[in-house]
């Protein structure tokens, strides 16, 4: 006993470089993944300096005149700033109130379900839309949604007596309900597979000495299994909001329209337009957009975490 106390205190003491030689063979694992981080996240933020100067394709990046905020300054000068900030802010909104407590409650009722089966057929149904890419997706809306051929006008106008379906596509104060919605369903299993693992870990003694003392079903779930997975879901609720405005553009561009644009054009979609789908692209003013709102976020996340780690002690750093 002695011999291993020795040897585990040389082995604390031991230098960085030695413990790394201990272990090469898990250093020399993290160097692909190391890679891909370093080229991929660190390396493009020195594009960063293209939001302070005038891009021109000639002079390159660094050659470049410096224009300091006025790329910012132009954004937020604009007309379209206020609308797409807001229509980006009520969008990650209504998608967090809506989509992070559904994967919650569904996993809590999926684990009181009795039968083994049967939660293995419901979570396997409700994960699989998750492997639907965003353009299957968004086709399949727009094919049950049609208000002439889809799934819904042929409902509406079976049930109406023949009359032709309102189009709801069509509607822009539709797209966030359609937009938020169609997540949940496509989401939610694949979401709660985190919950339902952290119930699992649940202490099985505590619910028969629960059931002992007469506990109903849903006082022990209130007791007991949703202090088990709070941990678990205030890190997600602080990765949530230090995501908050980072709506996915790829589903959003492709269920915009031009009867929907004013509520649906977002900060990710108005920099793809300005940065490269524009006739004449600006690359520093779609530049110094995409950092405000990486900004934004990064101080959201900030917050976030210092507030649950306040309230709850659990947070991601």
């Amino acid at each position: 006993m002695a011999k291993k106390t020795v040897v585990a205190h040389s082995h604390g003491n031991a230098t960085l470089g030695k413990r790394i030689l201990d272990r090469w063979q898990l250093y020399l694992l993290l160097i692909l993944p190391l890679v891909w981080l370093i080229t991929f996240c660190y390396v493009p933020m020195g594009g960063l300096v293209l939001a302070f100067k005038k891009y021109t394709a000639a002079k390159g990046i660094w050659g470049s005149p410096w224009v300091g905020v006025q790329n910012f300054q132009k954004f937020f000068n604009s007309a379209k700033s206020s609308i797409v900030i807001q229509n980006t802010l009520l969008l990650s909104l209504y998608q967090l109130f809506i989509s992070f407590p559904i994967p919650i409650l569904f996993a809590l009722l999926l684990n009181v379900l009795p039968g083994v089966k049967y939660k293995k057929v419901i979570q396997t149904v409700t994960y699989i839309p998750y492997f639907f890419s965003t353009v299957v997706m968004v086709s399949l809306l727009f094919q049950l949604l049609d208000y002439r051929i889809g799934l819904y006008g042929a409902l509406y106008t079976t049930l109406s007596g023949g009359k032709v379906a309102p189009n709801v596509l069509a509607q822009g104060s539709n797209f966030r309900h359609i937009y938020v919605w169609s997540g949940v369903w496509q989401a939610t299993g694949y979401q709660a597979i985190i919950y339902i693992a952290a119930l699992s870990s649940a202490d099985q003694s505590l619910h028969e000495a629960a059931m002992i003392d007469g506990a109903s079903r849903f006082q022990r779930v209130l007791h007991i299994d949703i202090p088990t997975i709070l941990p678990t879901a205030s890190i997600m609720l602080v990765l949530a909001v230090g995501n908050i405005m980072n709506v996915g553009y790829e589903k959003t561009l492709l269920m915009q329209n031009n009867l929907n644009l004013n509520y649906s054009e977002i900060i990710s979609t108005y920099t793809y337009k300005v940065g490269l789908a524009s006739g004449v692209p600006n690359f520093s003013l779609s530049t110094a957009i995409g950092m405000f709102n990486s900004v934004i976020n990064f101080i959201l996340l900030v917050l976030a975490n210092f507030t649950s780690k306040r309230l709850s002690g659990n947070g991601i750093f």
